[in-house]
């Protein structure tokens, strides 16, 4: 039965994979992009998110705790100095999941993991979709003219002509 099991124990004894989470752990934040199997990369999500949350605050204690899960004192610097500046305005979600297709030898479903603002691909193409997009539409002439601020003339009614004002007075 697998009642009251929060997370994936991924087939491993509990220092295996403490040791295993940190590595990934301090390896994405180094690299900001890891390639693995999708159990490995979902636990990884639920690893590194709080520690990234933490990173928000710079202070002795949550450097402390970080460094506690990660145990390698480049990776707490890089999380500290490059990666929370970015993520500061970000109310969550800071790592993205791209499937990959499955691994020839065992047919294990692969992925690559990766912090969301480091992905230099997605925030171009946002970018440059904010700068290219215009908007286009028809419109008539005078809507035309107030846009560019020149003057509409209205025209006067015309005045009817002598021959048609001789019928209607018979």
């Amino acid at each position: 039965m697998n009642h009251k099991k929060k997370f994936n124990h991924l087939s491993r004894t509990s220092a295996h994979r403490k040791a295993m989470l940190s590595n990934m752990a301090a390896s994405l934040i180094l690299n900001k992009r890891i390639s693995t199997t999708v159990p490995k990369a979902k636990a990884l999500k639920i690893y590194v998110e709080p520690l990234i949350t933490k990173s928000k605050n710079d202070n002795t204690n949550s450097r402390r705790v970080v460094f506690s899960y990660l145990g390698q004192k480049e990776a707490v610097t890089e999380l500290f100095s490059e990666v929370a500046p970015k993520i500061v305005n970000r109310p969550g979600g800071y790592t993205r999941i791209l499937r990959t297709g499955n691994r020839i030898g065992d047919n294990a479903e692969t992925c690559i993991i990766e912090l969301v603002d480091f992905n230099a691909t997605y925030t171009e193409v946002k970018q440059e979709v904010k700068k290219t997009t215009t908007r286009r539409r028809r419109s008539s002439g005078a809507k035309k003219a107030e846009a560019t601020g020149a003057a509409v003339v209205e025209e006067a009614p015309k005045a009817e002509t002598p021959a048609e004002e001789a019928p209607k007075a018979e």
